[in-house]
């Protein structure tokens, strides 16, 4: 043992793995499990990578009580969970040396640190620190080379790092470190000067003069001024916070400036905090330590007064007191000289609301009033702006909590099927999933694609204090395709419970787990309202300052309007060009928003968009806006008028703050808006029966051609346009009599797909029954001799792709000469379309022919070449029954047949009525092969040699 001064320190101690430390400090609090993982092979017939067995891997999760945390993949379990106990040390600060380490060390790092950063050496070096101290020097008189304990404290990373080691308090506390600094310099008596009552610190012996040669430190025979334009942020919330304009002369220590600004002589009872923003921010703010915390620095906790300014607090996550400046200027690792860049009144307001889920939102699509956090995430494709993770990881890192701990689980492909997974999936998060796997679609490419072809994912996220005390954790049910979508959804559920709080920021915790609840979330309330408690007194404040009783506006009733804000005032002009959008599409529009006050006296453009493009249903715009578009045809341009959303909005999205902050202050003011209706890109047909249909309608379809097949005991099948063989994928996961199946489709892409699932699927189950299975690269309406004679046929929403006079081809063709047992035909029923695009027509009693073209609905999907009503899909089966002696039967999945307009996808079961001696039989002569075989397999045991 060793002794120094009044401690003793055990210098040696028996080395201890990461995990033994672990349970030193937990014991059986810490849970580990261990999951095992699959490498993959590429084996498998030409073109085609097929994912086969290889070595196994191990990947482990621990659970603390203070956190949660999963390590990489090893060879072997043990490594995995050594790597899980570390990176839980790592994050708990704790060190798992071979020494132990003892409550002396960081001190003794602290000091050796100090010692560095006043060494001769260390002035010339290009640090920001250096920076700092190269400036002091050239201060007047006794001042000259002393430098504030803040800056120390802040601009040296390792010395900050060694803070919060001793304290992990440091992180909020600014007066902590301040504290070491100070306690660290007392013990270099020899190295630095510092004097009682004062938190600043000198270099006992004046640097050599050759060291001042070097360092480029001299007085300017021209010193020039610098402007930096800053924000005051007043700790009264009775004060508004103010533009500031700091002078600051090249040759002098620019905190002294600083200081002026703030109300002291003295720059080194100017305090700094933490950077705000982006890591390589100069964005910080400055403020006047209390009197209180000068009196007796040398203790650890230091005892402060004084009131705490609660905005300037919420930006930076740290305790600030008194006024403050926030602005950027500095200096930096790039250049020796000063850096500086204006902050705005706009910049505030944008830090602002950058820490809420919509703000950061609406500040990524530049779309402050116009934008909303969308309530669906959808497809990739289909949304704008930051996606849901990024904004939940920007969400953490604004209010200084861990980044979120996301786990995403793959599930087996047999327990995510499709005769069960409707079961566990609910609301629009479900619906993505189950029609991407009705449709068979592929995930990506290369071996992540293989992965995730055969499995389906789930995802949970964590959220931790700093502190690693858990806040909230959501563990959504829902089962989706890809990892990433399971991911962005679970995020997105999550930002909309925080946005709701947002919105309420005195919601009782009642309110906050009613609507938690069906989300999956958990929240704990004390953690959760400890991390966000300025939030109310802050953003409240917003409407206390700036916020005036508006005037009373009468508002036009809107149909289609479900939001609770006014509008008024609501002129559409322009000719009605008979294109509507509907839910899914994605608009183009330009819009002008003005803060225009009582009489229209004054009008001042607030925020303005040439190009804004959305997807309508989603609440990716606020609701007003929406609703608006939503009775807008292409080409119309609509005007109307709003009352005032949350004021910090207004000020962020404004170029000239302190002009609208002016109008707000003094005059009731509102919004107008102008919008012009662009453009729209109708969505796809599967994206707008979402909204209506769980199970998705493509689903329903499914299912019911299932059902029949397996009643009909058929042994071949043949799936005409079978796309990316999302039919044939289903079967799978069913028992039923089919020995053989085949697909034809003209999309080599889309077959492609279903060659890659269908291989994976028959290579790894073994209880299908699948003799043999091929797919063709080939038109349906083009005869092949080798798709004749199945027991059953089935074209699933097919024929409308085609032209009418080619449907009708493929009509005769299929009943003449391929002659299924059974061929079952669906198609979309027109009219139901007025109830999935939302339109408003006419009564159903009225003549359609007198019905107007805005009055009549859209084809589902811009592919179709046509869609038939129920009459006209009933007289085309009708016809081509009685032509080729086959009795036919209506049915439909979507709605019902008893209940107008009937069912949403019509379905014909065409059944042949006889068996004459002929069938079956094809005469050498007639043989055809207009197709392309694209995959062919084979079980292993099949003698079937037909293929």
């Amino acid at each position: 043992m060793e002794t120094r001064g009044c401690s003793t320190v055990i210098v040696r101690k028996t080395n201890l793995t990461p995990k033994a430390i672990i349970y030193q400090k937990f014991g059986t609090k810490a849970c580990y499990k261990l999951e095992e993982v699959q490498e993959s092979t590429q084996n498998g017939c030409p073109g085609l990578a097929i994912p086969q067995k290889g070595p196994s891997l191990y990947r482990c999760s621990l659970e603390l009580p203070e956190l949660f945390v999963v390590s990489d993949t090893f060879k072997k379990k043990k490594d995995a969970e050594q790597c899980a106990a570390e990176m839980a040390l790592k994050k708990l600060g704790i060190n798992p040396a071979g020494d132990n380490p003892t409550e002396l060390e960081p001190w003794d790092a602290l000091i050796e640190r100090m010692t560095y950063l006043f060494s001769n050496e260390f002035l010339q070096s290009l640090h920001p620190l250096s920076g700092h101290l190269r400036a002091t020097l050239q201060r007047d008189g006794e001042l000259c080379g002393s430098i504030p304990a803040s800056v120390v404290a802040v601009c040296d990373a390792k010395l900050s790092n060694l803070c919060k080691l001793l304290n992990p308090k440091v992180e909020l506390n600014p007066f902590l470190a301040l504290s070491f600094v100070m306690r660290t310099a007392a013990r270099l008596s020899g190295i630095v000067v510092t004097s009682k009552g004062k938190l600043s610190i000198q270099k006992l012996n004046p640097y050599p003069s050759e060291i001042r040669k070097l360092s480029d430190i001299q007085k300017s025979d021209s010193p020039h001024n610098i402007m930096v334009e800053a924000v005051h942020i007043p700790v009264s919330v009775d004060r508004t916070v103010q533009p500031v304009s700091l002078n600051i002369l090249s040759d002098k220590y620019y905190l002294d400036a600083m200081a002026q600004k703030l109300g002291v002589t003295d720059a080194n009872k100017v305090v700094l905090s933490r950077t705000i923003g982006k890591a390589s921010s100069e964005t910080r703010l400055y403020f006047v330590a209390p009197e209180s915390s000068m009196l007796d620095v040398s203790a650890e906790l230091v005892n402060l007064e004084g009131h705490l300014n609660v905005r300037a607090s919420y930006l930076c996550s740290q305790s600030i007191y008194g006024d403050a400046i926030m602005a950027s200027v500095g200096y930096t690792w790039r250049s020796k000289e000063l850096f500086h860049e204006d902050i705005s009144l706009q910049s505030y307001y944008r830090m602002l609301i950058s820490k809420m889920p919509s703000g950061s939102y609406k500040l990524s699509r530049e779309a402050i009033l116009a934008a909303e956090l969308p309530s669906v995430y959808t497809t990739k494709s289909n949304w704008r702006g930051s996606l849901p993770r990024e904004i939940l990881c920007s969400f953490c890192r604004q209010h200084r909590l861990s980044e979120p701990v996301f786990s995403s689980v793959s599930l087996p492909f047999k327990d995510s099927s499709l005769s069960r997974s409707h079961n566990e999936v609910s609301d629009a998060d479900g619906v993505e999933l189950e029609t991407e796997y009705a449709n068979g679609r592929a995930i990506s490419t290369g071996d992540q694609e293989l992965v995730e072809s055969a499995s389906m994912f789930r995802c949970k996220v964590k959220i931790f204090s700093k502190c690693q005390d858990l806040i909230i954790e959501c563990l959504p049910m829902q089962i989706y395709k890809k990892a990433n979508d399971a991911i962005h959804n679970a995020s997105l559920k999550l930002l909309s419970w925080l946005n709701e709080y947002f919105k309420d920021l005195s919601m009782p915790v009642e309110q906050l787990s009613y609507l938690a609840h069906p989300l999956n979330i958990q929240f704990y309330p004390e953690n959760f309202f400890k991390e966000f408690l300025l939030c109310p007194s802050v953003h409240n404040l917003q409407h206390r300052v700036t916020g005036r009783k508006l005037p009373e506006i009468r508002t036009v009733d809107l149909p289609c309007t479900s939001s609770g804000q006014d509008v008024c005032s609501l002129k559409i002009e322009g000719l009605d060009s008979g294109v509507f959008p509907s839910n899914g599409s994605l608009l183009c529009i330009s819009y002008s928003i003005f803060l225009v006050t009582e009489g229209k006296h004054v009008k001042e453009l607030v925020e303005r968009n040439d190009e804004f493009e959305f997807e309508l249903g989603t609440g990716a715009v606020i609701s007003p806006l929406e609703s608006v578009l939503s009775q807008m045809s292409v080409g119309q341009s609509a005007f109307f008028s709003m009352d005032l959303p949350s004021c910090e909005y207004i000020l962020a999205a404004a170029d000239d703050s302190g002009r609208i902050t002016s109008l707000l202050t003094s005059q009731t003011c509102c919004l107008d808006y102008a919008v012009t209706f662009l453009c729209v890109t109708e969505p796809p047909e599967e994206r707008m029966e979402q909204a209506l249909f769980s199970p998705p309608l493509s689903k329903q379809r499914l299912e019911y051609a299932v059902q029949h097949i397996k009643k009909s005991c058929a042994t071949t099948l043949v799936d005409f346009g079978c796309g990316s063989g999302s039919l044939l994928d289903s079967l799978l996961d069913y028992p039923t009599s089919l020995e053989k199946i085949v697909g034809i489709d003209i999309s080599q892409k889309s077959l492609s797909r279903a060659a890659k699932i269908l291989h994976s699927k028959l290579s790894m189950k073994s209880d299908t029954g699948i003799k043999s299975a091929v797919i063709y690269d080939g038109s349906i309406t083009d005869f092949d001799s080798r798709l004749c004679g199945f027991d059953i046929g089935t074209c699933l929403e097919v024929i409308e792709h085609m032209e009418e006079d080619q449907a009708c081809m493929f009509g005769d063709v299929a009943l003449n000469y391929f002659r299924p047992k059974i061929l079952i035909v669906s198609t979309p029923n027109y009219e139901y379309n007025v109830i999935l695009q939302r339109s408003s027509l006419t009564n159903p009693e009225e003549d359609p022919d007198e019905k107007t073209e805005s009055q009549s609905c859209r084809f589902r999907n811009h592919d179709h070449k046509f869609e038939w009503t129920r009459e006209q899909f009933n007289n085309w089966a009708t016809e081509l029954a009685k032509k080729h002696n086959y009795s036919v039967d209506f049915s439909g999945v979507g709605g019902s047949a008893d209940v107008e307009p009937g069912f949403a996808s019509q379905i014909a079961v065409f059944m042949r009525k006889s068996l004459l001696q002929e069938d079956g039989i094809l005469k050498k002569e007639n043989w055809a092969e207009n197709c392309k075989v694209v995959w062919e397999w084979k079980s292993v045991d099949s003698s079937d040699s037909s293929l």
